[in-house]
């Protein structure tokens, strides 16, 4: 009939809303809901900033001062930012959460307080990174006491504080939900393990100086479901990364002497690379066919890992291996066929995934700490003094800002719906462009 709208341009125009509103929902509505993002990674299809100023205040959404210290970085979910702190003075380690909009603390909780822990310089009393599934958040600190040992695996004689790694679970509103101790860890470098979720569970590493392992933990109740044993009683500060490969989710970490695989339903190992250094921080990333791992002490690596194989693949699935790198801290990017490690001498490298090539590395800063983020062009990288320096990705080098955040940062960037969190030495600085 005349006027009438057809019933098939109808639906066409429908199916544009839907699919409009999925790719909307994911591009600029993603929350960030654990350290390096929803995919745990640093990658993200969401708009990131360009241009900013701490201290004239360009494009500068607001600034809070945070109570304490800490490196942890900050997680977002709706209009909820989450992040942990530790007051020096009476070491009560805490849990704040701030309203999105304004960055008006909403509320602080005590998680524990304890005797402050034996910590190397570069890192803090709060350096582990919570997690949320919308229901709940989860925290990890170090709860220590008041006997001290001879620090294990260091280069001079010492005494420090052994304690027991502690999770909690807060909701919403900031009550406490539960409260585990969940086994052993001693350290002269301190404590960060970062809780990573996986269906009904809570994962984190307890690798360190004595009888190391992984665990899990139901995310309601905080019961133990499983616990892995770790063979080389070395510390590592590595975050687990979950991916499924070949139709088999596998959660890798590097630390304790070895790159390793495990199956997060259960914590059994799946495959393992001997070596190639002793001691790990940075976390490993992927590129839908391999694992690449970056780091460690006293030697330093970056590799690429075939996840295919089984037990030990240490002649066998390494495709590449470079070692003229200084990586250590920050864990590294992939951004399209390209692999961008930051290392500790404040240098920037490139490498090809495929081949381990590389095509470019150049001096960006005095040093790194904070973990890369990237989008699916352009690698974003912190170094200590607060200077984001954003790279376009490719062969050759090409810098196209250099923004200033006018304080300290060791923390790793978190990013949602167009902002992005970063947390200086003081303060908690929200950036959104107009």
């Amino acid at each position: 009939m005349p006027g009438q709208i057809p019933r098939r341009f109808t639906r066409y125009v429908s199916v544009l809303i839907i699919s409009w509103t999925l790719f909307s929902s994911q591009a600029f509505g993603e929350n960030w809901p654990g350290w390096r993002g929803p995919r745990g990674d640093g990658s993200t299809a969401t708009h990131i900033p360009l241009d900013w100023n701490g201290p004239s205040g360009k494009n500068i959404a607001w600034k809070t001062a945070i109570p304490g210290e800490g490196h942890s970085s900050p997680v977002v979910w709706g209009d909820n930012v989450l992040i942990t702190t530790c007051i020096p003075d009476s070491g009560d380690r805490q849990l704040l959460c701030l309203e999105r909009k304004t960055g008006r603390i909403r509320w602080q909780q005590s998680v524990l307080r304890s005797r402050l822990e034996s910590k190397h310089a570069l890192n803090s009393f709060a350096s582990s990174t919570p997690a949320t599934d919308g229901k709940l958040i989860y925290v990890s600190f170090l709860e220590v006491g008041d006997k001290q040992v001879l620090a294990p695996n260091v280069s001079s004689e010492r005494l420090i504080y052994p304690g027991q790694m502690l999770v909690a679970a807060f909701d919403f509103a900031g009550n406490l939900r539960w409260i585990q101790r969940v086994g052993p860890f001693v350290s002269a470098h301190g404590f960060c393990s970062n809780p990573v979720l996986y269906q009904d569970l809570v994962i984190l590493n307890g690798d360190h100086d004595g009888d190391s392992y992984l665990i899990a933990l139901n995310r309601e109740r905080g019961e133990l479901v499983w616990k892995q044993s770790r063979r080389h009683q070395t510390r590592s500060y590595c975050t687990p990364l979950i991916r499924e490969v070949d139709g088999t989710d596998q959660l890798v970490l590097c630390g304790s002497l070895c790159l390793a695989a495990f199956n997060p339903k259960n914590g059994k190992p799946i495959w393992n690379v001997e070596g190639p250094t002793e001691q790990f921080v940075a976390s490993m990333v992927f590129d839908g066919s391999h694992f690449f791992a970056v780091g460690g002490y006293p030697t330093h690596h970056v590799i690429s890992v075939d996840p295919t194989g089984r037990g030990d693949v240490s002649e066998t699935h390494v495709r590449w291996h470079e070692t003229n790198v200084r990586c250590y801290v920050p864990s590294p990017i992939v951004v399209k066929n390209f692999l961008i490690v930051a290392d500790d001498r404040g240098t920037a490298n490139c490498f090809d995934t495929k081949t381990g090539k590389r095509y470019w590395q150049s001096r960006m800063g005095r040093h790194y700490s904070g973990s890369l983020i990237g989008t699916e062009s352009l690698a974003f990288l912190t170094d200590d003094d607060g200077v984001t320096k954003i790279i376009e990705v490719g062969e050759e080098l090409k810098i196209i800002a250099e923004n200033q955040l006018g304080e300290r940062s060791y923390a790793s960037p978190a990013v949602s719906d167009g902002q992005l969190f970063l947390r200086g030495k003081q303060n908690l600085f929200c950036i959104e462009s107009p």
